[in-house]
Order: structure tokens, then C-alpha cells, then sequence
């Protein structure tokens, strides 16, 4: 959908909202006034969030206080901006339904995080972010502030967040302030992206009517044309048909972003067509579910799901995103003549695009015309995918051997995040257990960001009372972000850390560089972290050294080990030139990228 589009569906979502609101208002005896930041948080309860990230600013404090005073929601103040960032994403994939928040100050905190705000843009994941800014006169009088550029321009903080973030409120007087606010947050959780506000100081005490609140956060997405819809369900199922059923479902990450996870399970129990999904959409869908095939990655893909999605008649795709990570390198071997993509604002039935039809509608629709088919559809073999633990000869802990062993370790429930390269690439083989959360920033791929991730995921797991919390990141990531450690053990979370230590950056000497100096960093005792880091009696966390296969072999199956109820670091000791199956696939195909030949 176009942007002039999009912009007048979101006027008319606003319009609604602010017609609801008047007739709440208008039936309403209640006179109650509540502060600007009152208002905030009220609204943030409503949307479930129960942590706020950040680092405090003289700028943000008179807000931090109303935060710090809330009987429900908790601040947790982070080692710097951009790791608050990371965490508020973190929070937000794993706590579904809700969003992440972080609190910054004007200026210096904002840039620090800005990074972490355009990640979470990038991988369409809903983040508020709310910046404590000088006070109106401030604002319109330019004086040379602490913060600023010294130059008079107050607004090229906001200028850079524009580019990272889908809405912005610039409050600046109480008489529009519910309207602002109301209006980016619902912005933020229909379009799953990151949103803008600030809060001068001396506003955050300026008292507004509570009666908008009355009036919960449409969550609804625009509805489709009922004509044009029926339309294109007519279309595709002339397609299905011609296709003699023999269809494949291909699951991507706008499905988790944009709440289908209940829709496409339906489609799964319903039609039963066989079921695979994008590395950016792990875990949309159970991998333990019968009619689950496995990862398809175009030429990255293990050769036997390859096959089997490639010579599909038809590819039946839910919220496809198809960066260069997440599709093999643009590998993907399937022509447009033998696909139906639906996304959230618009559907592709082969070449013939249909803006404002989107999925949320349009799937439960589809699933019950295509349920006809189940007794076909389940004739359709889908050999379940499974990783076995190689039998190797030495006593080394190869790529190929940790993967699929720790794959024996994870538990329903578990939350599973990958940094960017390495871990990514090594996990995404490897089946994970019924209501499992896997967790990874595959498109945007920042350095550092699974570290800090981890708190808000962790927080969030515990929110939601699921299982563990389990990290998986290289020496080299892990020096970036390090400092989360204490943010974590200070709030007696009990996240499982795995590091591998291979010398430095693995993804990058085999994308460049196999033996620059450049991808060397220098080495750490790991064995000291937690207990530098937070735990300085060494009663809130126990770390690890694990050398060969059967230390590891031991370590996993220990059971007090296994139990989490302490924060733990493993150091996992692994050569520096060994790497995952599907790492050294794609890094070939970014050497032929890069030497300009054809894929």
C-alpha cells in the first residue's frame, strides 16, 4: 500500500477513536484530572507493560519519579541508552500484545538509543520511545542548553527520529496531549513499529481530563473491502484448484508481528496443507505440529525441505520479509506464477497486487473455504524434520555437533534468543519444542543487540510465566553489550548464557577477512563476568568452561544445571575457524555476490 494510503487509513482509525472518545466523554460525570505522565502510564497499563527501560537525564527525571511511583509498572534502569533500547525490544517480541518502552533524555540519551529504536523499526517490532525534553520556553526561546549542538536547532533530534520511527507527538501544550498520546500508541500497536514522544519538563505535572481513557486503544487493523476480499478469495481458490492442491504454507515473521499466530494455527489444524517457515518466522507456528516440515532459507536450506517447498504447485506465503538473511541471499527458487503472499495491508495473488486487503482479515476466510481440502491436504507427506547429534571422532565441540546437541537440551516454554551471525545461523536447523519463543534480529543484524535483548526477554518470560531464557552469542557480540549482566542479576533474573569463544568475529572472517586482524578481539576471563558484574558474593550465579563434547554432554544433562534458578555463563570453547552449515553456505553466496556472479 502506498504511503498516501496508509496515512489516510490511519486518519480514519484516529477520527474513530476520537469519536468514541467524545460520546464516552459526553455520557461521562466523571471530572477526574490526572497528570500528563499519569496518563501515560495509565495508558501504558492498559497495554500490559509492566517494565520501562532507560537511563535517567535531568530532562526525563521529573517523569522517571511518576514511573518509580507506580504500583504495577517497574523501571529498569539500564547501563546505557542504547542497551535500554535493545531490552524494550526484547520485551516487546516476547511479551506479544503488549510494547516495549524506553525512557531517554533529550539530545545525548536519544542518539545513544537511536540505534536500538531503528533495529526495532527495521524488524517491525512496537517500542515507545519517550524523550524528556527542556521545558516549552526552552523550546521556543533556543537558548544554548547542556545537550544541544549549540547552534539554536532544538529539532534535529527529532528530525533523525522521523527516519526511525513510523509516528511522533511533540507535546508542547496540555490541550492536545491525551489526543497525541493516544493517537501514536495506536499507531504503534496496529503497525507494529516504533513510535516518538516527548515530554517537556514542565509538562509532566500539567493535569489533562481522564475521561479518554475510558475508551481502550483500537488494536483492529483497517477493514477490507468485502467486494474486492471476496474477490481475491475467489481468485485463489481458482488457484488452488488448479494447483490440484498441492499447496505449501510458508510462514514469515509479519505473522508473529502482526498477531496471526492463532490464524495460522487455525489453517493448520484445519486444512492440514503441509507447513514451513523463514528463519524470521521460527517459531510462528509449533515445530513439534505433524504437519511442520522444517526451515526453508532458498539455497541455504537443508536439501531435502528445499526440495520439498520448490516443487510445490503453489506457495501459500504469510508475511513475507524477504531481506537477503532470511531468504538464502535472494535464493529463493519459487516464480511468482506459484505464489499468494498475504501481508498486513495488502495481498499478491502472482503478479495482480490488492493494497488495503490485509491478512488479518483475509486468512481466517480463506482457511475456512481451503478446510474442504483437509483429507487431501493430509495425504501431502510432510517427513517431520529432525537434527541428529553427529557421531565425530575427536572429543572437539564442532559447529556441527553443539547445534543439534543443545537442540536435546531446550524445554517447552523456553525463550531462545541467537545474536546476530554465528549463534543465528547455528540454531536455525534446529528444531525447537512446542511453545517455545525463539528470538533473533536476523534483518537488521546489530552487533550486541541479543545481549540487552535478553533482559527485556527475560523480563517479559517472567511476566508471562513462561520457561526459561536462554542466550546464545559470540566473545566477539557479547563485548559490546556486556554490562546487561548486572541489570539482569540486580533484578534476580536467571537467564542461561551461552558464549562461544572462538576468537572473534566468526560471521565476518568468513564473510571477509578469514585472516585479518580485524576480526581478532582481545580474549576474557568469562568465568568472571558474573560475579564482576553484579554478583559480587558469587551466591546468584555459577559459570562454566566447557572444552570437549563430553564436558558439554555433562554440563546439559546435569539437572540442577538445567533447572535455571540461578543466572549461569557458559564459555564454550570452539575452534576459531569451525562454523555452522548454513553461515558457510550463505557466506559463499555472498562471495559470489560480491564478485558479481550469478546465483
Amino acid at each position: 500500500m502506498d504511503t498516501a494510503a496508509k496515512k489516510l487509513q490511519a486518519e480514519v482509525g484516529r477520527l474513530q477513536h476520537e469519536l468514541q472518545t467524545l460520546k464516552a466523554q459526553h455520557h461521562s460525570e466523571d471530572d477526574e484530572l490526572i497528570t500528563i505522565s499519569e496518563y501515560i502510564l495509565k495508558r501504558l497499563e492498559q497495554l500490559n507493560v509492566k517494565s520501562i527501560f532507560g537511563v535517567p537525564g535531568d530532562f526525563n527525571m521529573p517523569f522517571l519519579d511518576y514511573i518509580e511511583d507506580h504500583p504495577t509498572i517497574e523501571w529498569i534502569g539500564t547501563c546505557n541508552e542504547l542497551n535500554a533500547a535493545y531490552a524494550a525490544d526484547g520485551y516487546a517480541r516476547v511479551k506479544e500484545h503488549s510494547i516495549g518502552v524506553v525512557v531517554t533524555t533529550f539530545g545525548v540519551g536519544e542518539l545513544s538509543a537511536i540505534n536500538g529504536v531503528a533495529g526495532a523499526f527495521s524488524e517491525m517490532v512496537p517500542v515507545l520511545h519517550i524523550v524528556g525534553v527542556p521545558s516549552t520556553t526552552q523550546l521556543k526561546n533556543k537558548p544554548m542548553l547542556h545537550h544541544t549542538l549549540g547552534n539554536g536547532k532544538f529539532d534535529v533530534y527529532t528530525k533523525a527520529a522521523e527516519n526511525v520511527t513510523i509516528a511522533q507527538a511533540i507535546l508542547m501544550n496540555k490541550t492536545q496531549a491525551a489526543a497525541e498520546i493516544d493517537r501514536i500508541l495506536t499507531v504503534c500497536i496496529t503497525n507494529a513499529r516504533p513510535v516518538y514522544l516527548t515530554i517537556p519538563m514542565d509538562l509532566t505535572s500539567e493535569k489533562i481530563p481522564a475521561k479518554r481513557l475510558k475508551v481502550e486503544l483500537s488494536r483492529a487493523p483497517p477493514p477490507n473491502d468485502p467486494d474486492v476480499e471476496s474477490y481475491v478469495l475467489d481468485e485463489i481458490m481458482e488457484l488452488v484448484d488448479d494447483a490440484k492442491q498441492d499447496i505449501v504454507v510458508l510462514v514469515d515473521a509479519c505473522a508473529i508481528r502482526h498477531d496471526l499466530r492463532q490464524e495460522v494455527n487455525d489453517l493448520l489444524v484445519k486444512a492440514r496443507f503441509p507447513v514451513y517457515a523463514a528463519p524470521m518466522g521460527k517459531t510462528a507456528v509449533s515445530e513439534e505440529h505433524e504437519r511442520y516440515g522444517g526451515i526453508y532459507i532458498g539455497s541455504v536450506t537443508d536439501p531435502s525441505i528445499k526440495e520439498r517447498v520448490e516443487n510445490a504447485n503453489l506457495i501459500l506465503s504469510i508475511g513475507a520479509l524477504k531481506s537477503d538473511f532470511n531468504t538464502g541471499m535472494f535464493t529463493y527458487h519459487i516464480p511468482a506464477t506459484h505464489t499468494i503472499e498475504l501481508h498486513s495491508d495488502h495481498t499478491l495473488v502472482r503478479h495482480a497486487k490488492f493494497p488495503g486487503i490485509g491478512m488479518k482479515s483475509l486468512l481466517p476466510k480463506l482457511t475456512e473455504r481451503l478446510s474442504k481440502y483437509q483429507e487431501v491436504a493430509s495425504r501431502i507427506p510432510v517427513p517431520h524434520y529432525r537434527l541428529d547429534v553427529p557421531k565425530e571422532s575427536d572429543d572437539k565441540i564442532s559447529h556441527a555437533y553443539f547445534w543439534p546437541r543443545v537442540g536435546k537440551f531446550f524445554r517447552k516454554q523456553d525463550i531462545i534468543v541467537a545474536e546476530t551471525g554465528t549463534s543465528n545461523f547455528g540454531v536455525l536447523d534446529v528444531p525447537m519444542p512446542d511453545g517455545s519463543v525463539f528470538v533473533s534480529q536476523i534483518l537488521y543484524g546489530s552487533i550486541g543487540w541479543a545481549t540487552a535483548s535478553t533482559l527485556g526477554a527475560a523480563l517479559a518470560a517472567r511476566d508471562k510465566n513462561l520457561g526459561r531464557t536462554i542466550l546464545f552469542t559470540g566473545d566477539g557480540s557479547m563485548q559490546l553489550t556486556v554490562q546487561e549482566i548486572s541489570t539482569m542479576t540486580r533484578h534476580k533474573l536467571t537467564p542461561t548464557i551461552f558464549v562461544l569463544n572462538n576468537k572473534g568475529y566468526n560471521i565476518e572472517r568468513h564473510l571477509h577477512g578469514l585472516n585479518r586482524k580485524y576480526n581478532d578481539i582481545a580474549d576474557w576471563k568469562w568465568t568472571s563476568l558474573l560475579t564482576t558484574l553484579g554478583d559480587m558474593e558469587g551466591k546468584m550465579s555459577k559459570s562454566y568452561t566447557v572444552r570437549s563434547k563430553s564436558e558439554l554432554n555433562k554440563l546439559l544433562d546435569d539437572e540442577e544445571f538445567a533447572s535455571a534458578g540461578k543466572i549461569q555463563l557458559v564459555e564454550v570453547i570452539m575452534d576459531k575457524y569451525d562454523t555452522p552449515r548454513a553461515l558457510q553456505a550463505a557466506a559463499d553466496l555472498t562471495a559470489k555476490i560480491a564478485a558479481g556472479q550469478a546465483l
